[in-house]
């Protein structure tokens, strides 16, 4: 490839990625998504007649944290955004698209998703509906038809939602294990998720399962030896659900504690359904983020803010459930970060779409447009450690999404409606 420079291009090198072989993903949804010939193509491209780009870099623009540019224009070269700026100084590129007035925001970075299983549970959703109160014992269903299903079947489960996630604006995910609970079933789904995503998370510690029901401590003892060693090759994260009726705090350190010894880094499922010490863990351990956070002290507000541990809320699991929504407001006016996520699973938030929970993170958890879709982008990628996704800033990975709107703020104005037109992935355009 022939060099290009544009202003205010950066070295790529800035933008590491967490592990080698994050290039060859270059479709979410399958290997197959781009062909190999869009995925090597070197040509560059400039999309101009932006009305509204969100860059999430403060230092262009209005100088908001959205860093958001009018009547804008970006260049992709290769699988990198080039040069952003206004539409009438674009430089010369290969390639030339008009957005046509449309929004250009980063793709969506969905931090939290549990999305290797088989079944629903579409009945204890409807008994919810009609008056039960949600408990983490539910997730026992799903461990039993996960168990029960096909390689083939539990990956094309996956890849089903991901292209779901994917036509809805989402760009990079996580996802976890958790769903089978034996060394087998748990190595297996975190082999399959890792063939779509290198953020990939151990969560052997979801819940003590029905056949260690008398014996926690066994099972413990299971998730930090002969599970771990099986599953951490696969793994980029561990994480535990700390919470009653899960795993208490104790038996949480000592999980993540083995997880890291293992070089797998932490993250914590805190306070979601009672107050506890999953935060305050997650910051002692200096976890990426602790999601949920919906019952917090005055302490453990403080320790998020002063932290790097990112507050990672999941709107959709309160709308399942009918719970008490997080207070997003109290966080972000403490200085926490904070990140919004799908937490797409069967049982307590059974939904891919980052724009639903975008809108009901503000008009529910007191979140304005802006903050709500810097959550949703480069608060995902602050909750992942990453540098190179969630923004549109020379260096970063071009991955975007157009809308059909002439703001990002129609994301909430607008709610449940199919506002993403086109989403590129890696300089890509993949739906």
């Amino acid at each position: 490839m022939h060099t290009r420079t544009y202003p205010c291009t950066v070295n790529r090198q800035q933008f590491a990625t967490p592990t080698a072989n994050q290039a060859t993903k270059d479709a979410m949804s399958s290997p197959s998504t781009a062909s190999p010939a869009q995925s090597a193509s070197t040509a560059s491209t400039v999309i101009t007649n932006i009305a509204a780009l969100v860059t999430n870099d403060p230092s262009l623009g209005d100088r908001s944290p959205l860093g958001l540019i009018q009547d804008a224009a970006v260049v992709i070269d290769g699988d990198r955004v080039a040069w952003t700026g206004e539409s009438s100084k674009a430089p010369a590129t290969d390639n030339r698209i008009d957005a046509e007035g449309r929004a250009v925001i980063p793709g969506f970075v969905d931090s939290h998703s549990h999305l290797v299983f088989a079944g629903d549970r579409t009945q204890e959703f409807n008994a919810r509906m009609s008056g039960r109160s949600y408990s983490a014992g539910g997730i026992r269903t799903t461990v039993a038809a996960t168990r029960a299903a096909t390689d083939a079947q539990l990956e094309a489960n996956l890849t089903h939602y991901l292209t779901e996630a994917l036509r809805q604006g989402t760009t990079t995910f996580e996802t976890k294990s958790g769903y089978g609970l034996t060394i087998a079933d748990e190595a297996r789904a975190l082999r399959i998720a890792a063939r779509h995503t290198d953020e990939v998370t151990y969560l052997g510690a979801h819940i003590v399962p029905p056949d260690h029901a008398d014996d926690p401590a066994a099972y413990v003892a299971l998730v930090t030896g002969e599970m771990l060693d099986a599953c951490a090759p696969h793994a980029r994260w561990v994480d535990v659900f700390c919470e009653q009726g899960a795993f208490d705090g104790d038996q949480a350190r000592a999980i993540l504690t083995a997880g890291k010894a293992k070089g797998l880094h932490p993250r914590v499922h805190a306070n979601q359904l009672s107050y506890g010490p999953g935060v305050q863990l997650a910051v002692e351990l200096d976890a990426a983020s602790a999601d949920h956070c919906t019952h917090l002290t005055d302490t453990d507000v403080d320790a998020l803010a002063n932290s790097s541990t990112v507050a990672t809320l999941l709107p959709g699991a309160e709308f399942s459930t009918r719970a008490q929504w997080p207070d997003a407001r109290r966080l972000l006016d403490a200085g926490a970060t904070v990140a919004l996520s799908t937490d797409c699973n069967p049982g307590s938030s059974f939904t891919s779409s980052v724009p639903f929970c975008i809108a009901l993170a503000v008009r529910d958890m007191r979140m304005t447009p802006d903050e709500a879709v810097w959550s949703a982008t480069a608060g995902g990628a602050a909750a992942l450690r990453r540098t190179d996704i969630g923004r549109l800033t020379p260096g970063a990975y071009a991955d975007l999404a157009l809308l059909d709107a002439p703001s990002h703020v129609h994301l909430a104005y607008r709610p449940g409606v199919p506002l993403v037109s086109q989403v590129w992935r890696r300089g890509v355009p993949v739906t």
